[in-house]
């Protein structure tokens, strides 16, 4: 189901909690959001559809991924950009890692590791944020 997006700065400063199977249906919502705004919008944390549960999604190519309680493992090379949000006007400076190694739970909840490089590493960074109340 498409959901609004929060805007509520006070709400979206707040921790998510890990999610469990129970969310399940958190990661449709995500997906379909995204999808609803392709546009203006790479990626989405659960807190931007008012979840405060650890769940993101986010574009690589032509697929949505969802991860679940992702953990970054490792970082490496340090860099500084540009970023906007759905959830936020305008554009703000961010500290980003160009590669990232992320162990995470998939859709089927089953535990997957993997690394990401570039604008990936970049979005799965900035929707982890999220996850802990920081606003870029």
């Amino acid at each position: 189901m498409i959901k609004t997006v929060v805007r509520d700065v006070l709400f979206l400063g707040q921790k998510s909690e890990d999610a469990t199977k129970n969310d399940a249906n958190v990661i449709d919502d995500l997906i379909d959001t995204l999808r609803a705004n392709l546009e203006y919008c790479v990626g989405m944390a659960a807190n931007m559809i008012g979840v405060k549960k650890r769940i993101l999604v986010f574009v690589m190519g032509n697929v949505i991924v969802p991860m679940v309680n992702p953990v970054i493992l490792r970082k490496d090379k340090m860099y500084e950009t540009e970023e906007s949000c759905l959830s936020l006007v305008g554009v703000r400076k961010a500290k980003r890692y160009e590669l990232i190694e992320v162990e995470y739970l998939d859709r089927n909840f089953k535990k997957q590791k993997q690394v990401f490089t570039g604008f990936t590493a970049q979005i799965i960074q900035h929707e982890m944020d999220h996850f802990e109340g920081v606003i870029i």
